[in-house]
């Protein structure tokens, strides 16, 4: 299984092999992929720029800006750096 990846034209223009996780959501500039202890970014070429610990929470949802993740009874928002942003209670 491949993971292929698509421009706005919708020429295929890279594809990565499934091995290197499942994918959990993608942005309009990321994705994220979960492997085994690891969140991994990626970029729209489909390189690899952070790995995340997955200790951080359990992943929610991707935006355009960034990821959620549920830690506790928290949410924190991280960008799309990998960088935390901000952090809410759970309502």
């Amino acid at each position: 299984m491949w993971y292929d990846l698509y421009d706005e034209k919708g020429k295929k223009y890279c594809t990565l092999p499934s091995h290197i996780g499942d994918l959990l959501g993608f942005g309009a500039n990321f994705f994220v992929i979960g492997r085994g202890s690891w969140y991994d970014l990626y970029d729209e070429k489909g390189r690899r720029y952070k790995s995340l610990p997955s200790h951080i929470g359990e992943f929610i949802s991707v935006n355009s800006g960034g990821f959620s993740v549920k830690r506790g009874s928290w949410i924190d928002l991280y960008n799309q750096e990998g960088k935390k942003i901000n952090t809410r209670p759970i309502k």
